[in-house]
């Protein structure tokens, strides 16, 4: 399915920073993360929590700290009985072996809009 350049342009792709990682307490494959998404416009910073089935491929420790890239204005979803207020961007290979969550390859500023 092919979309046009506005419809990309409602998406809001954005650098985030991973400041929490727990188990998800209803499911033995998801993570819930929290990740600092920019600030608000009172200067505070701004954070959303989602769950990513990313927990076969990273440990706690290896996320705590990474500049990640996420979908900020994804309708929320109740996945397991949590809602999940973004959705975490990753590439995974055919047979799902391998996953990598998409990061940046040098510090950028939280919240920095990717386009």
């Amino acid at each position: 399915m092919m979309i046009g350049f506005e419809e990309f342009k409602k998406m809001d792709i954005r650098i985030a920073s991973i400041t929490n990682v727990q188990d998800h307490p209803d499911a033995d494959k998801l993570y819930l993360i929290t990740a600092e998404i920019g600030k608000g416009t009172d200067g505070a910073k701004t954070e959303k929590t989602f769950v990513a089935g990313i927990k076969k491929y990273y440990t706690k420790e290896e996320l705590i700290g990474k500049q990640i890239v996420v979908l900020t204005n994804l309708e929320p979803a109740v996945i397991r009985g949590v809602t999940s207020d973004c959705m975490l961007l990753a590439a995974s290979d055919k047979d799902k072996k391998n996953l990598a969550v998409i990061t940046t390859d040098k510090t950028i500023d939280i919240g920095s809009k990717v386009s």
